[in-house]
Formats: C-alpha cells, structure tokens, sequence
C-alpha cells in the first residue's frame, strides 16, 4: 500500500537554486529535485477507506494562495545528523494550510500528529555523516536566497516504501482560491 501525505509543491525556479547545494558532505544521498516538497500532514500507510476519508476531507478545505520563501539550511538529529534541509520562512498563510490539513486527518479518523511542525524541504539524507563534517557543509554553504513563490496549490502524494523517499505520486490536487 502506498503511504500518503499531503504537501506544498516546489516550484522548478527554486529547485534550480537548491540544485546548486547537492555536492561536498561525505554520506550524504542527495534528493531528487522532482521530489522537493514541504510536508503538510504525513499519515503514512492506510487502508482505502482512511485514504478516501482523508482525501474528501482535503477537498473541503477552504484557504487562499500566499507566498512562501526559504529562508536557511540546518540540519535534523543534532549530533548524529540524520538530514539536510532548506527552511520556510514563518507565513500566516502556511500556518492556516497547516491547521486545515491537520483538522482534515482528524476528520478522515487518524490520530493527532504528535511531531512539532518545521516547515523545511529536504534536500538529503544523511548516512555516517560526520557531525563536524555536517556544520563544515551548512557554514560552506552559508545563507540561502531564493526569490518568493506563490502557493496556489497542494496536492496529496503517494510514495512506496523505499530508500530515501520517492518517487512521489500527485494523487490529487487542491487549488486555492481567494
């Protein structure tokens, strides 16, 4: 069964920029750029009827397009690194997305998601990286700039269970509107 989660597209010009930060730390399994994207709500592998459930209650949702901008690198799993991401500026307009897409998991029967929310795209996995090897990469790489893009859209993706994530499936798409 596929797994599924709900998330925000990244447009090709903003891939482009992140595209020039794929080299230079040992361990690292650098990401597809055609599967950059920031998780809204993952819920993992489900049944058909959850699936349906939570796809319906996506459809109900009600928000408007906003802008989005990265804003840093970091890493996740503090001493024995685990990934390298981009950072999402804060937007009021992600927090509302957000929220919508956590009521819409409720509403399709799937429990409160029990992880803080850090808006962030990964851009790879890490495997044996060297703590000191890992902050050596992220000072190298310094600031991130990427112009703002406008979110108009996200979609519900699905993904087999494999290395490092991907391929990801748009099963389904859900404008914004005003």
């Amino acid at each position: 069964m596929p797994r599924l989660f709900s998330a925000i597209e990244i447009p090709e010009s903003v891939a482009e920029r992140l595209i020039l930060l794929r080299s230079g730390l040992s361990g690292a399994r650098w990401i597809d750029p055609d599967n950059y994207h920031l998780t809204l709500r993952f819920i993992g592998d489900v049944d058909g009827a959850t699936a349906r459930d939570f796809t319906l209650a996506l459809s109900e949702i009600v928000a408007a397009p906003f802008e989005l901008r990265l804003n840093g690198l970091g890493s996740f799993g503090g001493g024995k690194p685990r990934a390298i991401f981009a950072g999402i500026a804060p937007s009021d307009g992600l927090d509302t997305l957000r929220r919508a897409n956590e009521r819409a998991a409720r509403d399709g029967g799937l429990p409160p998601e029990g992880r803080n929310f850090k808006p962030h795209v990964t851009l790879a996995r890490l495997r044996g990286a060297r703590p000191d090897a890992v902050a050596a990469y992220l000072e190298r790489q310094g600031g991130i700039a990427a112009e703002t893009f406008t979110v108009s859209r996200f979609v519900l993706y699905s993904s087999r269970n494999s290395v490092g994530g991907g391929p990801y499936v748009v099963e389904a798409a859900y404008p914004l509107e005003n």
